[in-house]
């Protein structure tokens, strides 16, 4: 590691800290449309099913299934990883509904994360999200879920292919995957050059995206990351997922100068380095220093990187110093799903983030966010949060 890197280990003590934004970058008296995130809006179909329903579909207990299996060897993943749905899984989700007591759930990581983001603020409409839907059955029931929970959703409708859903498909302890993204796929960039879609752009403080939307709208990604950029604000950004930073980087890389905060975990971190050859990098903190270094579009402020690691201490990168943050323990049998944890916590850290809360202050939102998430099956949320700074130690 290098000489001249300071780690530190925090502690319980609770010392206010300076806003990770700045003075320039605090919620106070400006509430509505703070934050705005972009990304691939799915509905979950959650149903306790039947074996036999599982069969039907090829289905295995615990299998994550996100497209056809020519991309196992395409993005070198093993059997059960994140992978693609086939043409005989197409009337899975409609099946689902027919037959078993479903629970709809709004999903996708960067829908995930403002949702919780806006729980966790408060306040109706601090939030906005724009992503493509169709104005189908379950187009309507997931934009009516996220603006009952107080998003403001700015959708755009396609007609060529049913809203993006995701079946959960629960046996017992286990549960089954099948994500479609449908209309996700056809978000397009004209779509933030409308009038009052750019309106919401201009009010927002505080922009967040995965890597996700790479895959389908690169030059939306890249329109926010930008305008972010021009106009002194601050853009969040996730590297999302091993695959992406390995199939996607270049567009990735094309993103990262106008990316302030950069969070990941400790496998994409590693990934990514892989692809940029960073043979000298011994750890993942040297690791995350080096993607904190890489070069940005404004000299404002440097890029602060956010590195979790399961349940080791998360590693933040501010200014040169490396900071540890331990995660909140939990015993192995009340953790019930694990997916959703790195999109709660992102969520967690941005609703402290928009408020000028310190680096602790956000870590502990978001510490918080992922412990409740990962005691539910998939993002449900409760009507109100039961946090607070204070609440929250390391």
């Amino acid at each position: 590691m290098s000489e001249n890197c300071d780690v530190r280990r925090v502690r319980t003590e609770r010392t206010r800290h300076d806003s990770v934004g700045g003075e320039d970058h605090v919620m106070g008296g400006h509430v509505e449309g703070i934050l705005f995130g972009l990304g691939n809006p799915l509905l979950d179909i959650m149903a306790v099913v039947t074996e036999e329903f599982l069969k039907k579909y090829h289905l295995n207990k615990e299998d994550c299934i996100l497209g056809n299996e020519s991309h196992l060897a395409l993005y070198g993943l093993k059997p059960n990883d994140a992978i693609i749905a086939t043409d005989r899984h197409k009337d899975l989700f409609k099946e689902m509904v027919a037959q078993f007591n479903v629970e709809y759930v709004p999903g996708g990581a960067s829908l995930n994360s403002i949702r919780i983001a806006q729980w966790l603020i408060g306040v109706p409409n601090a939030t906005t999200y724009i992503g493509c839907i169709n104005k189908d059955e379950f187009g309507t029931v997931l934009e009516s879920k996220v603006m009952a929970e107080g998003v403001r959703g700015a959708f755009q409708y396609d007609h060529t292919e049913p809203t993006g859903t995701c079946a959960v498909c629960l046996t017992g302890q286990n549960r089954s995957l099948v994500a479609y993204l449908g209309a996700a796929k056809h978000l397009k960039a004209d779509h933030l050059k409308i009038p009052e879609n750019r309106r919401l752009m201009e009010s927002a403080h505080y922009f967040y995206m995965s890597s996700f939307p790479l895959t389908v709208s690169p030059a939306s990604v890249l329109d926010v990351a930008k305008f972010a950029s021009d106009n002194d604000r601050m853009l969040a950004y996730n590297l999302s997922a091993p695959f992406l930073c390995r199939e996607y980087h270049s567009a990735m890389m094309s993103i990262m100068p106008y990316v302030d905060i950069l969070f990941g975990n400790e496998d994409e971190a590693k990934v990514f380095s892989e692809v940029e050859h960073w043979d000298q990098a011994k750890d993942l903190r040297e690791i995350a220093l080096m993607i904190a270094r890489l070069p940005k579009a404004s000299g404002k402020r440097g890029r602060m990187v956010i590195c979790t690691q399961g349940a080791n201490p998360t590693l933040v990168i501010k200014e040169g110093v490396i900071s540890e943050y331990p995660v909140i323990p939990i015993r192995k049998e009340d953790i019930v799903d694990t997916n959703g944890a790195g999109d709660a916590f992102v969520g967690g850290f941005l609703s402290q983030l928009v408020q000028g809360g310190s680096i602790e202050d956000c870590i502990r939102a978001a510490n918080y966010a992922a412990n409740y998430i990962i005691q539910q099956s998939g993002c449900q949320i409760p009507d109100k949060p039961n946090f607070s700074p204070e609440s929250v130690g390391f």
